[in-house]
């Protein structure tokens, strides 16, 4: 009996199971037939060249133009070049010492596969693979593969051809039986859904464009319900356990802070501490993502939570993912207590708490004092990075962790933070925080285990900020006035931030240093070096001294980044926030939590190798204050790229959440879903944010339902082995990205 499990080696034949296991790591039945076709020619309609990217493995279907061969000039033999059309675009595809083949003539149909590549400006397939229609009709397995109108163009490599994996799908879909179904029959008939074997049939063999349709709505529900049904048991994991209940106390730090406030909270701000009064009053713990535009007053928020803790008898911790952050939140929130902070001290209030910082490469006197701090409860709120989760950091009464800058803190971060012992056998409520604005189809899936609230609104005197693209490549002059507008910034007596997204030389080779910490995009357009590759991305240890010879010399330039040593990167902020420095260069170590509210000017080396919403991270920390702030983003990327809309669309709104919209529809899903869409391990192959946001909101709910009656899927036992196929936990990678 054949099913998904049994090996492809008896089904397709030495050679093709070998090849299936070399290029695509597909093993078993189950892997072959969940490679799905990326997207279907039809017979007789051509493949829209237009849609090619640069570096993108493709299989198009096109009409022969024209052939020809000559000698090559620099060496002995011959190039051939095949002119390939449709839609009223050519490509060439090129071929090195290829024998003339016959059935290379114009007016012929055939599929051409290899990777994009640009030669003189213009795209072109360099030695592609390819299958021109009538050239074996005596091989049978061509002629039915083809004899559909509907042709499945598979993900293929340049060793294996996408005709290749049709035809080993055919033969295994030919021999094997209908797969059990995991989904009960009842679920399916609730929606009308076509069994799993139909449907792998209709994926990979539709007749016509309802048959695909059909298969892939029943497919893409498998994957969004195995993914809703492990967040609904790690919800309902978080709330089983007992929390300690802080419920409001009258007239406390809370209250104090409240009356001594010199600005007047957003409406957002009111409503959304409501809401976290309430969670943080209940015996179970509280798990709540708290999203907001830059600016929008998150630490506020986050601030007033903690203070009603504190006001309980208990403690709260504040995670942030660096050092540098961490330090600038534990300065910011003193700064916002004011006599509240000082407990203990001459000038502190009569009721107050103390704010620790605990990080791990603070000198050993100072550590001691804040882990004493921290075991003793003499210190409210604790600040630090990840380094406060680890076992040997006690805490006396843990009520509260907060977590800043979500994306550097995944699932599994966020289930060892659960997972900490808050005292008296409770589990510490937990609220996160980012200035990343999320799609909603991202918040349900990546963030599906925390409740969501939203930040619309910027507090009051917040000033504009202008964002203009720099297009060194059409525009080389405008780079030169670029740094001529920030010395007009820094003579108007304000700062101005110069970022880069490499460090540099410190000991490395060229080219070799480590990007800092950060999402960069390895985008595909852009400027290529003589040999076709892409140059390294600029670094901050290049561009420093290049700026402080050249453009900005007699300015005070400082370097920050995240190689530094621990009280330097403090010692340069600080220079920095008291006005010591004019300029600030640095790499995305300053892109979240650094508030210079003199800061009014930011250029952005290289925008293009950073992602959307980094981009509009970093852009949020000029125009804090009253003067309006401005963001140039540099790049050499051409028109009509990704990289260049990306960042068109930067420049066009300052709306994080219109942003992060335009983030999702740019990026490729497996970007979205993370790395382990792509790799066989994981069975997150269809599921689509942009395309899919009613269907995973509908698995959503009746996840829900499912794992209130059935916790452990005792009873489903198809679902509990589909949830382990999707997502089980030592590939939860998708979860972590955002």
């Amino acid at each position: 009996m054949t099913d998904l499990d049994s090996p492809l080696k008896p089904l397709v034949g030495q050679a093709a199971a070998t090849a299936l296991a070399a290029q695509l790591d597909l093993h078993t039945v189950g892997e072959l037939l969940r490679h799905y076709p990326r997207r279907y020619a039809e017979r007789g309609k051509l493949t829209d060249l237009a849609s090619l990217q640069l570096g993108e493995h493709v299989t198009v279907m096109a009409e022969i133009r024209s052939v020809s061969s000559r000698p090559m000039r620099q060496r002995r033999g011959t190039i051939m070049e095949v002119v390939i059309a449709s839609g009223g675009r050519t490509l060439s595809c090129t071929f090195f010492n290829r024998r003339f083949q016959g059935s290379l003539v114009a007016g012929k149909v055939g599929m051409f596969s290899g990777k994009v590549t640009a030669f003189r400006g213009k795209l072109q397939l360099t030695q592609p693979d390819m299958m021109i229609f009538g050239e074996d009709d005596d091989d049978a397995g061509v002629v039915d593969q083809f004899a559909g109108a509907l042709l499945p163009i598979y993900p293929a490599t340049i060793k294996l051809q996408s005709w290749k994996i049709a035809r080993c799908v055919r033969q295994v879909l030919e021999m094997i039986d209908d797969p059990t179904d995991p989904v009960p029959a009842a679920l399916l008939a609730e929606r009308g859904l076509p069994g799993l074997g139909d449907a792998l049939r209709g994926i990979h063999l539709p007749g016509k464009d309802s048959d695909w349709r059909r298969a892939r709505e029943r497919l893409v529900w498998d994957e969004a319900l195995a993914v809703q049904l492990a967040l609904a048991q790690r919800r309902l994991a978080a709330l089983s356990r007992p929390a300690p209940a802080c419920p409001p106390v009258p007239g406390g730090l809370f209250d104090e802070f409240d009356a001594q406030l010199p600005f007047t909270l957003t409406d957002g701000q009111v409503e959304v501490g409501e809401v976290i009064t309430r969670d943080l009053a209940g015996e179970h713990p509280m798990n709540r993502l708290v999203q907001g535009d830059v600016g929008a007053g998150k630490t506020i928020v986050a601030l007033r939570a903690m203070l009603r803790v504190a006001d309980s008898g208990r403690q709260a911790a504040m995670l942030a993912p660096t050092e540098v952050l961490a330090g600038q939140h534990a300065r910011t929130l003193r700064e916002l207590l004011g006599p509240l902070g000082r407990a203990g001290e001459l000038d502190g209030a009569e009721r107050a708490t103390r704010v620790a910082l605990l990080t791990g490469s603070l000198p050993a006197k100072a550590r001691k004092q804040a882990l004493l701090d921290a075991v003793s409860g003499s210190a409210g709120i604790v600040v630090g990075t990840h380094a406060l989760i680890q076992d040997r950091v006690e805490f006396a009464d843990l009520g509260l962790l907060v977590v800043d800058e979500q994306h550097r803190f995944g699932v599994q971060q966020r289930d060892a933070l659960r997972s900490r012992d808050g005292g008296q056998g409770t589990t510490p409520h937990l609220l996160v925080m980012t200035a990343t604005p999320i799609p909603r189809t991202v918040a349900m899936t990546v963030y599906g285990d925390l409740e969501i609230s939203a930040l619309r609104e910027l507090p009051r005197g917040r000033s504009p900020i202008a964002t203009t693209v720099i297009p060194v490549g059409e525009k080389p002059a405008w780079l030169e006035r670029a740094w001529h507008r920030l010395r007009e910034e820094v003579a108007a007596g304000h700062q101005a931030f110069v970022v880069c997204p490499r460090i540099g030389e410190d000991g490395a080779a060229p080219g070799s240093a480590p990007l800092e910490d950060t999402d960069l995009e390895p985008e595909d357009e852009g400027a290529d070096g003589d040999d076709g590759k892409r140059r390294p991305p600029l670094a901050v240890a290049d561009v420093a001294p290049m700026l402080a010879e050249g453009p900005l010399a007699g300015l005070r330039l400082g370097v920050l980044h995240g190689r530094l040593p621990s009280d330097e990167k403090d010692a340069v902020m600080r220079a920095f926030a008291a006005g010591e420095l004019d300029v600030l260069v640095a790499t995305t170590v300053i892109e979240v939590g650094v508030d210079v509210p003199n800061a009014t000017a930011m250029v952005i080396m290289d925008a293009d190798r950073f992602g959307l919403s980094q981009l509009h991270q970093l852009r949020g920390r000029v125009g804090r204050g009253s003067a309006p702030g401005v963001c140039l983003l540099v790049t050499d990327s051409p028109p009509g790229t990704t990289a260049r809309e990306r960042l068109d669309a930067v420049a066009s709104t300052t709306d994080g959440f219109e942003l992060a919209r335009h983030d999702l529809e740019l990026r490729r899903e497996g970007d979205v879903l993370g790395a382990a869409q792509s790799g066989r391990n994981s069975g997150l192959r269809l599921l689509s944010l942009l395309r899919d946001e009613r269907t995973i909101s509908e698995a959503r709910d009746r996840a829900w339902e499912l794992v209130a009656e059935d916790p452990t899927l005792t009873e489903h036992p198809g679902l509990a082995a589909m949830v382990a196929e999707i997502v089980d936990e030592e590939r939860a990678e998708y979860l972590e990205k955002a």
